[in-house]
């Protein structure tokens, strides 16, 4: 009997078998790699970006852009197929046990700690930068209304989360799927706000990824937190669209476990980014 019909026969679905790897591969998946690939590509778009600005660039401008976009698409695609073997065909039916839910938290944890490091790399980069001659020449007003609201916003995100995880693990579905929703839209709204900033800045400002060292570290930093927040939408999408399939229940919820930690964390490096990035300059 094949690994297919061994593992969700008549589902439609199947674990990654042998027909779904490279050859030379052997009992691995080719999705992780796909993803680090394009997760790579998004930097090295970065720096062609930077190398195709300014008075004097060294390559055309539409270089950096372009390497970006495609890595992102790539960056997406291979995520999508790590996720779907990894977990979505495993788990989408019949959820996890006790070990198995306590294995993915623990991988969360690990996959957090790793998020930190890669923000304290940008955050030292700051500080670094900080440490010189400041003022930077162009410095628009960082601290106004609209990142005090953004702030106000994501905070309550938090907020509404958790009392969506609360209401489930008590059983109540309904006020689950409703805070859920609320929060959904409060990331969503979020992003917008973090996109109508960049106009702002861009645009109306002329404070650009170009403009100096600060405004490198600026984009990059907030460049990094909106991606992350993008996917924790993305995830949280998930959740809530599996919710109203009804696959979630009081004892049945390591999904939402994993994705509310991954929420609450970007809020927290939200905070101390905007008391860091923000205020910090500002003073």
């Amino acid at each position: 009997m094949s690994i297919v019909e061994d593992s969700d026969a008549g589902e439609g679905h199947h674990l990654p078998a042998e027909e779904d790897w490279p050859r030379g591969f052997g009992e691995a998946s080719w999705w992780p790699f796909i993803t680090a690939i394009g997760a790579a590509g998004i930097y090295a778009g970065a720096a062609l970006w930077l190398l195709g600005s300014g008075e004097d660039p060294l390559i055309g401008p539409t270089a950096g852009p372009a390497a970006i976009v495609a890595s992102v698409f790539l960056f997406l695609v291979g995520l999508y197929g790590w996720l779907y073997h990894a977990f979505v065909v495993d788990f989408w039916h019949r959820g996890v046990d006790a070990g198995g839910g306590s294995g993915l938290r623990l991988g969360m944890l690990l996959f957090l700690g790793s998020e930190i490091a890669t923000f304290g790399a940008g955050f030292v980069y700051y500080f670094f930068i900080r440490a010189g001659a400041w003022p930077p020449d162009h410095l628009p007003h960082l601290l106004g209304s609209l990142v005090v609201v953004n702030t106000a916003i994501l905070i309550a995100s938090s907020v509404t989360l958790h009392v969506a995880h609360l209401a489930l693990r008590r059983g109540n579905r309904r006020r689950f799927l409703q805070w859920l929703g609320v929060t959904l839209a409060l990331g969503v709204v979020f992003i917008a706000g973090q996109a109508y900033e960049y106009y702002q800045f861009i645009v109306v400002d002329g404070f650009s990824l170009s403009t100096g060292t600060f405004g490198s570290a600026f984009y990059g930093l907030t460049g990094l937190h909106g991606a992350h927040v993008s996917l924790g939408a993305i995830l949280l999408g998930i959740v809530f669209v599996r919710g109203l399939a009804g696959q979630y229940s009081e004892h049945r919820h390591t999904s939402v476990s994993t994705v509310s930690m991954y929420w609450h964390f970007v809020d927290a490096v939200w905070v101390f980014l905007v008391a860091v990035l923000y205020v910090g300059a500002a003073a």
